[in-house]
């Protein structure tokens, strides 16, 4: 089974669009959206309609969550205080351009989507997250400490975790030996859509494959690539210097930072 999973659109329509039409080509067995459809952009509304008319399952981001209420903080753990004055424009920004419909539709995401495999003997659980099933803006970095991540996943009885949040992509295989057994656990960020901070600036999405012979004892069972989706980011940048939202943003986008 091959499953594909994207997050952190916020609001770029030519990313989502790249994606989507990659996707069409990829033709995966299932997609799921991760989360952050909106902000720092001027397409909010759009890319929300595109996610529902093609009914991809999607759960709340942090963003999704504070414009789905129409509040004026998004969770964002901004470190400076320009960046802090640069996210209320973002935040205010789009709580005035997204309409009610897809403000409602914000509202009525979920915080999680799990999905559960019978594969031979072993059940296989994979949790979708934004930012962690703790905290929907909990940053999980590649560099955390092996023993705190294992934690976060056994408590969430996930063998498999798949989140976004940072924007940074990463995948981790960690393993539990106990009774003479290996546990192998995955932990996988799959990037940004619209916003990467990775160096790179083109969209980024995974694409999960699960066969019939996984399971959770096997170092091998799941394999995770990683796609990056060239599309015209001088579009997006520009809209975003064609409006009230900081031109520091159409920067981050032309250089993935």
């Amino acid at each position: 089974m091959k499953i594909a999973l994207f997050s952190d659109i916020h609001a770029n329509l030519p990313a989502l669009q790249a994606v989507l039409a990659n996707l069409d080509q990829q033709k995966p067995d299932a997609i799921y959206c991760l989360g952050d459809l909106v902000g720092y952009n001027v397409w909010p509304n759009e890319v929300i309609n595109e996610i529902r008319r093609r009914g991809i399952p999607t759960i709340a981001g942090n963003y999704d969550f504070g414009i789905g209420r129409g509040i004026d903080e998004c969770g964002c753990a901004y470190k400076t205080d320009t960046d802090k004055a640069m996210g209320k424009i973002s935040i205010s920004y789009t709580n005035s351009i997204v309409g009610e419909e897809e403000r409602k539709y914000l509202r009525t995401l979920p915080a999680h989507i799990r999905l559960e495999f019978q594969l031979n003997e072993d059940h296989l659980n994979l949790l979708l997250v934004h930012g962690s099933p703790r905290k929907i803006n909990e940053y999980l970095f590649e560099d955390r400490d092996e023993k705190s991540m294992l934690r976060i996943m056994k408590d969430a009885n996930a063998d498999i975790m798949c989140f976004g949040h940072t924007h940074k992509p990463y995948h981790r295989q960690l393993v539990e030996e106990a009774d003479g057994t290996s546990h192998f656990y995955h932990a996988i960020n799959i990037g940004s859509v619209g916003k990467p901070k990775d160096g790179s600036p083109a969209a980024c999405y995974v694409m999960l494959e699960i066969d019939e012979t996984a399971g959770i004892s096997k170092n091998d069972y799941l394999r995770v690539e990683f796609i990056r989706v060239p599309y015209d980011v001088e579009q997006a940048a520009l809209a975003v210097e064609a409006s009230p939202l900081p031109n520091e943003y159409a920067d981050m986008l032309r250089m993935g930072y």
